[in-house]
C-alpha cells in the first residue's frame, strides 16, 4: 500500500507553524434549502479513543489525532469551516496542527470547509482522483448524478494541488494511519475511510461511511441511456464493500446517517454505556442503502404512465 510518510509531514510543519499566526478566514456562505439547519452548532465530543466529532449538527467533520499532527475528514459548508475551527480549539487542540484533510465527497455540504481550514493549517488535502479533480476545480465533475443542478447551485471554494488516493491507500501521520476505500455512487469519487482507535490496550475499527444514497439532479438515471452508463454494479460493489469491512464504530458523513444524535441521549441517559459501538453497523448501513438503491431501480424501471388522448 502507498503511504504518506513522515518525510513529507515533517515537510509540512513549518508551514502550518506559519499558517497558526492568522486567524481562519471563512469564503462567502453557501446558500441553499438545507444550509441553514445542516449548519447549526453542535458541542464537539469524543467518540473512541482519539477520535473527536468536530462538525455542525448536519454534516460530520472528524478529528483523530495522533502523535505528529491531525487528521480532520471532511469540512462541512464553506460557512463550517469556523465552527469546526472552533470545536477543534474546544477539545484542546490547535487548527494549525491539522497535517492532513481528507474528503469523502466533492460536494458543497462536505468539500466546502475545506479550503478555509487547509489555508489556515497548511494541511495536504486528499481525495479520490474523480474527488479530487473536484476539489481543484470546485465543482462536481460531469458524470456526477447532481451535476445537471447547474454551476451556480454545485460550486464551492477550491483547493490547489489535492493528492490522489487510490483503492485501498493508507496514509499516515506520525502513528496514525488512514485507508481510503473507493465507494462510487452517490458521487464517482465517494470514499470511505477507515481507522484503528484505541483506548489503552483496547482498539477498535472506525468506519467514516460515505452516502449510499441514489439522489441525483431531475433527469439522472443511475440504470443509464443514452446519456449515461448505468452505475449500477459499481453502486452494489460500494454498498458490499461497506457493509464488509471491519467496523466497530460507524460514522457517517450526515451524522443522522448514523443515529448520532440516539446514541448521544443513551450515552448521557446511561453512564458507562458504549451506545456507539455497534459490530453490525456498517451491515446493516449497507443493507438500507441496497433497500434504497433497489426502489430507485424500480422507479426507473417503472414503465411510463398511458398518455391520454
Amino acid at each position: 500500500m502507498k503511504v504518506l510518510g513522515a518525510v513529507l509531514v515533517s515537510l509540512l510543519i513549518p508551514v502550518a507553524s506559519a499558517a497558526g499566526r492568522r486567524a481562519l478566514k471563512a469564503d462567502r456562505p453557501k446558500e441553499c434549502q438545507s444550509c441553514a439547519g445542516w449548519n447549526v452548532a453542535h458541542e464537539p465530543f469524543r467518540i473512541f479513543g482519539n477520535t473527536y466529532y468536530v462538525g455542525v449538527a448536519g454534516l460530520s467533520s472528524v478529528l483523530v489525532a495522533s502523535d505528529r499532527g491531525l487528521i480532520l475528514l471532511d469540512g462541512g459548508l464553506p460557512q463550517s469551516a469556523p465552527l469546526i475551527d472552533a470545536n477543534i480549539r474546544r477539545l484542546g487542540f490547535r487548527t494549525e496542527d491539522i497535517r492532513l484533510i481528507v474528503n469523502s465527497h466533492a460536494h458543497f455540504d462536505h468539500a466546502g470547509g475545506i479550503a478555509a481550514l487547509q489555508r489556515v493549517s497548511g494541511a495536504i488535502v486528499a481525495a479520490s482522483a474523480s474527488g479530487a479533480r473536484a476539489i481543484e476545480g470546485g465543482e462536481p465533475p460531469a458524470d456526477d448524478p447532481q451535476y445537471a443542478f447547474g454551476r451556480e447551485a454545485n460550486r464551492f471554494p477550491s483547493v490547489k494541488r489535492v493528492k490522489v488516493v487510490a483503492d485501498g491507500e493508507t496514509l499516515r501521520v506520525g502513528t496514525l494511519a488512514v485507508t481510503a476505500h473507493l465507494t462510487p455512487g452517490h458521487t464517482p469519487g465517494s470514499t470511505t475511510w477507515t481507522w484503528r482507535s484505541c483506548e489503552g490496550a483496547r482498539c477498535l475499527e472506525i468506519v467514516y461511511a460515505d452516502s449510499l444514497n441514489p439522489v441525483s439532479a431531475p433527469g439522472f438515471r443511475f440504470t443509464g441511456d443514452a446519456a449515461h452508463f448505468s452505475i449500477i454494479e459499481s453502486f452494489r460493489r460500494s454498498i458490499s464493500t461497506v457493509g464488509n469491512l471491519p467496523c466497530d464504530i460507524l460514522l457517517a458523513v450526515h451524522p443522522s446517517f448514523a443515529g448520532m444524535e440516539d446514541k448521544l441521549k443513551r450515552r448521557r441517559e446511561q453512564p458507562g454505556s458504549e451506545p456507539f459501538v455497534d459490530p453490525k453497523a456498517c451491515r446493516t448501513y449497507a443493507a438500507d442503502a441496497a433497500k434504497r438503491l433497489d426502489q430507485r431501480i424500480a422507479e426507473e424501471e417503472k414503465p411510463p404512465a398511458p398518455q391520454r388522448e
